[in-house]
This record gives structure tokens, C-alpha cells and sequence, in this order.
């Protein structure tokens, strides 16, 4: 079976009336994850990003703490697990705003765990990786908010 184009879904979808909307919108959530978060960041999370931010900065936080430091390979497995949640989260806003604070808090909470970065490569690609991700969001914000996100990136 083809998929359609976003095009012809959008005018299918504006065709139909709503309470097939919200037949389609929950049989949706009902085969994946992931659809089940986002339809819930949009109904619940959306309207207040300073909670949604505080919320992921908190399943973060608890993420680093429950982390195997034994060996540099469970390090390594955890950290990819994290940034593939947070960037799950990040997709789901899709605002710059959100992007930066999570991965600002992400090479924090990285720094903070005692491992010496600089001499894994591994680590080290991890954590510019994010550096550039951060630098990248920058340049789409206003200019006001690029200083005040600047100050915190040259911190890291």
C-alpha cells in the first residue's frame, strides 16, 4: 500500500467532520507509542513549555543517576539512550527554545558525571555533536536570547 502526500492527507482531513476526526486521532494513538506522546504533549504539554521542559529535565535527571559508570561501554549505551529520548521530546515541540534548554541541560548533566570526556572519542563525538546541535538552534532565535543562550553554551 503507497502512503499519500501530506498534501492530500490535509484536505482529506479538512473535509471530514470532527467527531471522525477524533475517531481517526485515537485509533492513531492506539497502534503506537509514540503517537500516544505526541497526541498527549499536544493536548496537555503544548500550551505550557516552561513545565514541559521541567518535566524532561526532571526524566533526565533520573536517567543519569540510574546509570551504570563500571564501564565506559554502559556509559556510552546510556547516554545514546537519553539523547534519543530527549530528541523524541524535542521533535515533539519542534520549538528552537526547547531544543536548546534540553541539550544546554544534557552536556551539563554529561559534564557533571566524572568521566573523562577528552579521552574517549566516543564521548567526545557525543557531546560535540550536541555542541553543534546547540549552536545550530542558536541561529534561528532572536538575537536577545542568542546572548543569553551564548553565555550558557560557553560555559560547557
Amino acid at each position: 500500500m503507497k502512503a499519500s502526500t501530506i498534501n492530500e492527507l490535509k484536505q482529506e482531513l479538512v473535509n471530514s467532520p470532527a467527531p471522525a476526526l477524533v475517531e481517526l486521532c485515537l485509533r492513531l494513538a492506539r497502534f503506537k507509542k509514540e503517537n500516544k506522546e505526541l497526541l498527549t504533549y499536544l493536548l496537555f504539554e503544548a500550551h505550557d513549555n516552561p513545565a514541559y521542559i521541567k518535566a524532561v529535565k526532571e526524566e533526565m535527571a533520573l536517567q543519569f543517576a540510574d546509570m551504570n559508570k563500571s564501564n565506559v561501554y554502559f556509559v556510552k549505551k546510556t547516554l545514546r539512550k537519553i539523547l534519543r529520548n530527549v530528541k523524541k521530546y524535542i521533535r515533539y515541540s519542534g520549538l528552537a527554545i526547547i531544543e536548546i534548554e534540553l541539550l544546554i541541560y544534557f552536556c551539563e548533566s554529561m559534564k557533571e558525571l566524572n568521566i573523562s570526556i577528552d579521552k574517549n572519542p566516543v564521548l567526545n563525538n557525543i557531546y560535540q555533536n550536541q555542541l553543534k546541535n546547540i549552536n545550530k538552534a542558536l541561529k534561528g532565535l532572536h538575537e536577545d536570547l542568542q546572548y543569553d543562550y551564548l553565555r550558557a553554551v560557553k560555559k560547557l
